[in-house]
């Protein structure tokens, strides 16, 4: 399915190999997905959705649902778009999905907040989003925002996803990731972003926001109001994250192979609908199934079932040529802890590893995405450095072997090395913010904080001095001019 012969080039090239499907098993579920399409489809459509699909070859059936013809799909994957860029407010957080780099980033919809200081948790506020997008304005291994927490305290969903963007777009130049509740939302959002941008017409020209649509219900349905909000997206100029995330065992099959079928199925519908409502509208591969327990049902976020669910996504991506993501570092852990650290850094580097350009839920979650830890953040921000590192692999230039520097220092040298490392040496090498480096007798005996201590201190220093001003202090009272009470984030919490 490639369009580009040299993808698979450039991917192994920069370290992607890690793939848990052959080649074979990739075209069978390719060729499974084209027939739960063509013979199944998909029920509940509104409307606008039926209009689109049908006047581009779907077929409506009298039982309701739409069916999708293998020829159709496949053509709409060979025009879809590619090597898309995702902007950021700042241009040098343009983000280019090309199949070669991987980006890390936030989202998820926890409901509570971890107090890594108190091992505690309560309900998530607005002030809580704000002060995450502020940290990873300054975090440099998360290159992507999107709201990973709910704003309990607010109740009314226009409110609620209104301020959810305010609070993102204001806390952070780095792309964000946006979600709506109902079609009718979008209007008033997209006339803040046009404000902030200077205009409609700039705004489409690098728009900074990208929308997540979970346009499916799963098994194999679509819904209603996503479907609305999607329209409003594309009609908008918003890139669209198209987001399936069925759980295996519930409601996506129990087999990993056909948890990744049915997924990949209810993307590439996405991908159809979106195309007919507007042909080569920037569009990304997001098949994200979720792993259960296989005791309890409940979802497994940091299981290596979730891992190779992720990847083996990740590889259909990479085999239809189109922009991807995944979702990785999704811990059961319910704290900061060696557990918490051993899941998010194997699932993150093994999507890094499976050719993601991004990958979502990568910092910050706790207990299978219903806590998130502003703590974590800085933590995980290590870690994704020491993945990116990893994954950039190494090189044997004829400069860099050392044939020479080798016979000097050990035929008639000093037997050290310790007066010859060059400086781009040293550039070369990852240094954690807050990981230890030290023998074990240095600081012994007094008692110094351990790395979550480090990261409580780290983000009071943050959050006390980093107010964001790339939404100027003028502009930002222009906003609240315009949108007068809608605005609830408080002046004083902006440093105003």
């Amino acid at each position: 399915m490639k369009t580009n012969p040299s993808a698979g080039e450039a991917l192994r090239a920069y370290g992607a190999g890690y793939r848990p499907l052959s080649e074979r098993d990739i075209e069978r579920i390719h060729e499974s997905v084209l027939t739960v399409l063509e013979t199944v489809g998909l029920a509940d459509a509104i409307p606008s959705c039926i209009d689109a699909l049908t006047g581009v070859g779907a077929i409506a059936g009298a039982d309701g649902r739409i069916r999708f013809p293998r020829n159709l799909v496949i053509d709409t994957i060979r025009r879809a778009a590619r090597n898309i860029t995702l902007h950021g407010q700042n241009p040098r957080h343009d983000l280019r999905l090309d199949g070669v780099g991987v980006h890390f980033g936030t989202a998820g919809v926890a409901v509570n907040v971890v107090d890594a200081e108190q091992r505690s948790y309560r309900e998530s506020r607005l002030q809580d989003i704000y002060d995450a997008a502020r940290l990873v304005e300054g975090l440099d291994h998360i290159h992507f925002f999107q709201r990973p927490m709910v704003a309990r305290d607010l109740a009314d969903p226009l409110e609620l996803d209104f301020n959810t963007l305010y609070a993102c777009v204001s806390g952070t130049s780095k792309h964000v990731g946006s979600s709506f509740t109902v079609r009718e939302n979008v209007k008033p959002a997209l006339e803040m972003l046009h404000m902030i941008a200077g205009g409609e017409e700039k705004f489409r020209a690098r728009p900074f926001v990208s929308n997540s649509s979970c346009f499916v219900v799963s098994p194999m349905k679509f819904a209603e109001d996503a479907c609305g909000v999607l329209e409003e997206c594309v009609k908008g100029g918003l890139p669209i994250l198209l987001l399936s995330v069925g759980q295996a065992g519930t409601t996506a099959p129990a087999e990993l192979a056909g948890a990744v079928v049915q997924t990949v199925a209810e993307v590439l519908a996405g991908l159809v609908y979106v195309n007919a409502l507007k042909p080569g509208h920037p569009a990304i591969f997001a098949a994200w199934p979720f792993a259960s327990d296989a005791q309890s049902g409940a979802m497994a976020g940091g299981s290596p079932e979730q891992a190779l669910l992720g990847a083996a996504c990740a590889q259909m991506a990479r085999f239809y040529d189109l922009p991807g993501s995944t979702a990785a570092g999704m811990t059961d852990s319910r704290l900061p802890d060696s557990q918490s650290g051993y899941e998010k850094g194997i699932t993150d580097m093994l999507a890094a590893l499976s050719g993601a350009d991004l990958v979502y839920e990568a910092a910050g979650t706790h207990a299978s995405l219903l806590g998130f830890c502003l703590e974590s953040l800085i933590i995980d921000n290590d870690m994704l450095g020491h993945c990116l590192h990893s994954r950039a692999g190494m090189t044997a230039r004829e400069d860099q072997l050392s044939v020479a520097l080798i016979e000097q220092t050990c035929l008639g040298g000093p037997g050290h090395y310790l007066d010859r490392r060059p400086a781009s040496e040293q550039a070369r090498h990852f240094y954690p913010l807050l990981g230890e480096r030290w023998s074990p007798r240095e600081g012994e005996g007094d008692g110094g904080p351990d790395i979550v201590m480090r990261a409580v201190a780290e983000k009071r220093r943050v959050l006390a001095g980093r107010f964001p001003r790339h939404v100027p202090r003028a502009l930002d009272e222009r906003l609240r001019v315009r949108f007068g009470d809608l605005i609830r984030l408080p002046r004083s919490a902006m440093g105003h």
